[in-house]
């Protein structure tokens, strides 16, 4: 289950909106301050126009000549008449001339009165035209919060428009890249519980997709180790049981063949009435097979103790044939060798012996009676490949990947040690074991470098 925290939209959207909402605020304030700024020197400005303007004027300040002041610059004018102290010609209504006389009464430049609701800056001019007047110059000011937000409506409005695309987008955006990183997070919830080997990885070209695959190699690299781990624990262990089995077997071989080879000295005469008893003979080969056995043991317990020498192909072969020959025989099974490949290889003879028995051994018991089992080395450009062929019904196929593992077999009274000696001599001489089932038939094939081929042999071992 995904570990508990954040959740990354939160911490990828949130602090974008944050910052969005901040930049916001800061760009209205600047705009109300600017805004009111603007619109107060606008004001003072203009102000200061009207008046230098009737200041230089000549002209009387009658209605007409108000009205159109008026719509030029927006402001009000009222001419006072000091004599009658109250107000002469002006440009606002009766009700707001009556409004505005007692505070213009008492106003000074640079005031700010209320007419009707309606604030006004005055500014105070005394026009020297053919009648000198005082006049009063009512500008309209706007308050501090309709030019605020007359300066920072459109600001907000491109904000929120802006977050109303950007908060969606964002959590769209970065939801689907959670669901990728949160599939990630819970395949290696699972490498990390065991389940190992690769997975779907997550599609993408991008640094997401890129790290889900890397995952993928991680696990399977990560599965690979363990089964390297396993079979070279279970390699070592095999090692441990096999050397220890194997040295008291060759002791009780050893005992069991002196035995033989005592009464055979003892017994010389055969009974001329009687068939040749070849008993003893057949003993001593069952006693060679075992000890023939026991050298694979012991080349799975400990690292071979005998240098590669120079060994004829076709003369291993032969020997294997008569090691085995009687067991053949004693089943029922046809045993072959197929034509002489003149070949000369370097390598351990008795542990090839042994791997070879091994195999033949396996394909004897899967034949069975009235079965066919050839064994057969060729020798090319690619190295030396020895072959043992039986036509019996080959291996379980539920056992197919795992078939020369130790202890795995499919016989009801086998070992599963067969197989893993070949597939440790093979190896041993740079080689490998494989098989194949085709046309009914079995193949093992134990297939040896290029370089153990002696390509001028001088001294060959001699057979044992």
């Amino acid at each position: 289950m995904p570990l508990p925290g954040r959740n990354l939209s939160a911490q990828l959207v949130w602090p974008v909106v944050g910052l969005v909402l901040i930049a916001v605020l800061a760009n209205v304030a600047f705009a109300a301050w600017l805004a009111t700024r603007s619109a107060v020197v606008a004001a003072r400005s203009g102000r200061e126009r009207i008046v230098a303007a009737l200041d230089r004027s000549r002209i009387a300040l009658v209605p007409a000549v108000l009205d159109a002041l008026g719509d030029l610059t927006g402001s009000d004018m009222v001419v006072w008449d000091d004599a009658a102290d109250a107000p002469g010609a002006a440009t606002l209504t009766p009700q707001q001339l009556v409004e505005a006389t007692s505070a213009l009464r008492t106003a000074r430049d640079g005031d700010v009165i209320a007419i009707r609701g309606q604030r006004h800056a005055v500014a105070i001019v005394r026009a020297s035209g053919v009648r000198p007047e005082r006049a009063f110059v009512l500008t309209p000011v706007k308050s501090l919060a309709a030019t605020t937000w007359a300066a920072a409506w459109p600001v907000l409005a491109v904000a929120a428009t802006t977050l109303a695309v950007l908060v969606p987008l964002g959590l769209a955006t970065t939801g689907r890249i959670a669901r990728r990183i949160g599939a990630i997070e819970r395949r290696v919830e699972r490498i990390s519980q065991g389940e190992f080997g690769v997975a779907a990885a997550e599609a993408g070209d991008d640094e997401v997709g890129r790290l889900a695959a890397g995952v993928e190699r991680m696990s399977g690299e990560l599965e690979s180790l363990r089964a390297r781990l396993v079979a070279g624990e279970r390699q070592r262990l095999l090692g441990q049981l096999a050397a220890g089995f194997a040295h008291e077997l060759r002791n009780a071989i050893t005992g069991a063949r002196l035995a033989i080879d005592l009464h055979r000295r003892r017994c010389p005469g055969v009974d001329p009435n009687r068939r040749p008893d070849d008993s003893l003979a057949v003993a001593c080969r069952q006693l060679d097979i075992v000890e023939e056995e026991v050298r694979g043991l012991l080349a799975l317990g400990k690292p071979p103790a005998t240098e590669p020498a120079a060994c004829d192909v076709d003369a291993l072969v032969a020997e294997v044939c008569e090691l085995v020959g009687p067991r053949a025989a004693h089943a029922g099974v046809e045993l072959a060798a197929y034509p002489a490949c003149g070949a000369t290889l370097t390598g351990r003879r008795e542990a090839l012996r042994a791997a070879l028995v091994n195999l033949a051994l396996n394909a004897i018991d899967a034949a069975g009676s009235g079965g066919h089992v050839t064994v057969a080395a060729a020798a090319g450009d690619r190295g030396v490949t020895f072959t043992v062929e039986d036509d019996g019904p080959g291996p379980p196929p539920e056992l197919g990947t795992a078939l020369a593992e130790p202890f795995v077999t499919g016989k009801q009274e086998g070992v599963g040690l067969g197989l893993a000696v070949a597939r440790a001599v093979a190896e041993q001489h740079g080689g490998t074991l494989a098989w194949r089932r085709a046309g009914g038939l079995t193949r093992f094939t134990i297939a040896l470098p290029a370089a153990t081929i002696v390509t001028s042999p001088e001294a060959v071992e001699p057979r044992a």
